[in-house]
């Protein structure tokens, strides 16, 4: 007997090929295979001289075809059409007309469905088709035609729908890689804010050095200090400011009540832990928590308004904890939330920028979000 290990393993295997797109093409062979099975007694006694056997193994091997209709969906086409030709037979046809245009689009099918037409037009016209496809040409043509263009005319369809789902997955990615940059942007941003004011202070401290060595063996040093400094200070403006005016810096820890109390004033009640430790924190790690609070704020407003929410920071040794927890909603808001689902992205973005990491999680009723960060506190 197969091991408990085993038997799951085999189950995830499985999982993955019905999911697959090589199983739903052996699903279309098996439909077809089965329905032409259903005209074996008649193509075997009216048709030819083929006994069932090899009528069925017949249908057998051109059903086959059709598991390779996504690389050569023209291949169980042809097929088809000899089938008809020679078997007289019309279900094959529509699976490959239906492969040809989810496959390879609206010209592809339409081109294939007037080959399809024009070629069973010339059967009509051989001696020996039989009287059951139609005893006028207009009998015949209400039955084939009918046949080539509805089933073309929903692969089309089924094209069309996966480009649109193609479209729309590319659409979202776009969305996130954008909120991703502008995030990065807001960063660079922050870091011309922050650190840029402290370079400007350390070229105008080593100037101011400089001038009171004058004469001694330190001037020197002083002055490349001060050089140094502002060609830091001019990179920094060129990296940061060249893409755009820079914009005030984001509030630290102290910006914390003021994002509870518009919170509170759109029916979320905040409640705001900030630990002694944490207001230590350099301004561009305050920065960061206050954006990761900010847009956690906002998602507890969008889906699960009116139910309180909870800050915790906290300083673990030399980790910095951020956590954000509000109850799961009971019921949907009565209108979906207004969102591109690019929040998490940016938030994530920005805490792995500074070496941190960012979860967000599903735990005992509630919605968690956590983001670690290196404390840089000794």
């Amino acid at each position: 007997m197969l091991r408990l290990p085993a038997l799951r393993a085999l189950r995830r295997c499985v999982d993955r090929w019905a999911g697959s797109p090589r199983a739903m093409d052996v699903v279309a062979a098996l439909s077809a295979f089965g329905l032409m099975l259903l005209d074996v007694p008649g193509l075997a006694r009216a048709d030819n001289s083929l006994t069932g056997v090899t009528a069925t193994l017949v249908l057998a091997g051109g059903a086959a075809t059709l598991v390779l209709r996504r690389k050569l969906p023209w291949l169980p086409f042809l097929v088809a059409l000899g089938l008809m030709g020679w078997l007289h037979e019309l279900t094959m046809v529509q699976f490959a007309l239906y492969s040809l245009g989810r496959f390879r689009g609206r010209r592809t099918a339409v081109l294939a469905t007037l080959l399809y037409v024009g070629t069973a037009y010339a059967y009509f016209h051989t001696p020996g088709w039989p009287a059951r496809h139609g005893e006028t040409l207009s009998d015949f043509l209400s039955l084939v035609v009918p046949i080539g263009v509805l089933a073309a005319g929903v692969g089309i369809a089924a094209y069309r729908q996966d480009l649109v789902r193609a479209l729309e997955a590319q659409r979202r990615e776009s969305a996130a890689r954008q909120a991703v940059q502008e995030e990065r942007i807001s960063v660079g941003r922050d870091v011309h804010d922050l650190v840029g004011r402290e370079l400007t202070v350390l070229a105008v401290r080593a100037e101011v050095l400089a001038v009171r060595a004058r004469g001694e063996a330190h001037q020197r040093d002083f002055e490349e200090l001060a050089d140094t400094a502002r060609r830091a200070h001019h990179m920094l403006n060129e990296t940061i400011v060249r893409r755009g005016d820079a914009a005030d810096a984001t509030p630290g820890l102290e910006g914390l009540a003021a994002l509870a109390e518009e919170s509170e004033r759109m029916g979320s009640p905040v409640e705001v832990t900030v630990a002694e430790e944490a207001k230590a924190l350099s301004p561009l790690r305050q920065t960061a928590v206050h954006r990761v609070v900010k847009e956690c704020l906002t998602n507890a407003a969008k889906h699960a308004p009116g139910l309180p929410v909870t800050v915790s920071i906290t300083v673990e040794g030399h980790s910095l904890r951020v956590e954000v927890r509000n109850p799961l909603s009971p019921t949907p808001p009565d209108r979906a939330p207004v969102s591109t689902g690019t929040g998490l992205f940016s938030m994530e973005e920005r805490v792995t920028s500074m070496g941190g990491s960012l979860t967000a999680r599903r735990e005992h009723g509630a919605y968690v979000v956590t983001a670690l960060l290196p404390s840089g506190l000794r």
